[in-house]
């Protein structure tokens, strides 16, 4: 029997209480705030379940034999443990004393069919001429963040959109936890790793982002923008190496880039406020706003935005090109709502005809301008 086969066997014991759950397609997440307190994400709402672990000790042991087939450690001096079942689902545990409760572990599912554009039109996220305006914007080599809460959908919008991506580019994505799945077959994916028991052997995003600068890529993706990586993101996105996507937490367009320019600033190389702003500024092309409402659990891009420099008191200057409006619900019981054009054009409407890419135009002729 293999290794991977016996972390599967001995997982399946393990996390037995909630394996109907894992098993489960319409549970998107798991979510266990002790042995007798266990959630489910299902259609975009939280609900509680009967499952439960025999003890604390019982929870506590799952743990622990996950961090053992991953080889990284979980203990009262190091209590937090970052993961990924074989399935390639996300595990995220955190013990006491930091857990005051008791042992916490979420499960993030793995989706075995990765989402598309189309499908997100299916699920009334987005429209049919915001998707071919997207499409367009990455066949452009625009820079574009992806920006929304914790569980928004952030993730899937990015898998989707790099569908766009022409299949003879190279690519290399970058993530803290791998949960991308591309289908162009030249890409190549590169994982953070956490420090071993004697602090050593940590590779962080930003040290893997330099690394895949030395690799000629056409195309860097980053799974999520967190950290000091930010400048070194921004910076490679003005000097050569458009094109790339990636996702932030924020609230809004200016939110986006106000946290992404904060980012940058977290680095080790001094930078004043007025320079990260400015390159900021430069380096991005497009914010795209993604939402989950929580009267019906539904994600929804609500905003797609342009950003357009800065003014003349060095502000963030944007556009919205894109704007969601509800309409109603659906005969389900759904939000509905419309992603429509503000009638604004962006600054590089000109390009899709520059570059060729007319044929790629059905839907958003009023955006390009010959």
């Amino acid at each position: 029997m293999s290794r991977q086969a016996i972390f599967e066997a001995s997982l399946q014991y393990f996390l037995e209480p909630i394996g109907p759950l894992l098993e489960d397609d319409s549970v998107t997440e798991v979510m266990i705030n002790g042995p007798e307190d266990i959630y489910v994400e299902r259609r975009g709402r939280l609900e509680r379940t009967d499952a439960r672990f025999a003890s604390e000790d019982a929870l506590l042991s799952a743990i622990h034999n996950i961090a053992q087939w991953v080889g990284r450690e979980i203990h009262t001096q190091r209590p937090v443990l970052d993961a990924r079942l074989p399935d390639g689902s996300r595990v995220h545990a955190i013990i006491p004393p930091s857990a005051r409760g008791g042992s916490y572990l979420t499960i993030r599912k793995f989706t075995r069919e990765a989402l598309t554009l189309d499908d997100l039109i299916g699920f009334g996220s987005l429209s049919p001429q915001a998707r071919e305006f997207l499409e367009l914007c990455v066949r452009l080599h625009k820079n574009i963040l992806i920006s929304g809460g914790t569980g928004t959908g952030k993730t899937v919008l990015l898998g989707a959109m790099t569908r766009a991506i022409p299949e003879e580019e190279r690519i290399i994505v970058i993530e803290d936890t791998s949960e991308l799945r591309l289908i162009q077959e030249h890409t190549l994916y590169l994982e953070a790793q956490h420090a071993d028991a004697a602090g050593q052997g940590a590779l962080g995003v930003r040290q893997l982002f330099i690394n895949a600068l030395r690799m000629r890529p056409d195309r860097i993706i980053v799974g999520e923008v967190r950290s000091g990586e930010a400048l070194d993101l921004v910076q490679s996105m003005i000097s050569g190496h458009a094109g790339s996507l990636s996702t932030i937490h924020a609230n809004s367009a200016r939110d986006a880039l106000t946290r992404l320019e904060t980012l940058a600033l977290m680095s080790d190389v001094e930078l004043p406020v007025y320079v990260a702003r400015a390159q900021v500024a430069s380096a991005i092309d497009l914010v795209v706003q993604i939402a989950r409402f929580t009267e019906d659990g539904s994600r929804k891009i609500t905003k797609i935005t342009e950003a357009r420099g800065l003014d003349e008191n060095n502000q963030y200057l944007i556009a919205d090109l894109f704007v969601s409006k509800l309409t109603g619900r659906t005969p389900e019981g759904w939000l509905s709502a419309e992603l429509e054009p503000t009638g604004e054009k962006p600054r590089f409407a000109r390009e899709v005809h520059e570059q060729g890419l007319d044929e790629g135009i059905q839907l958003t002729e009023a955006f390009w301008e010959q």
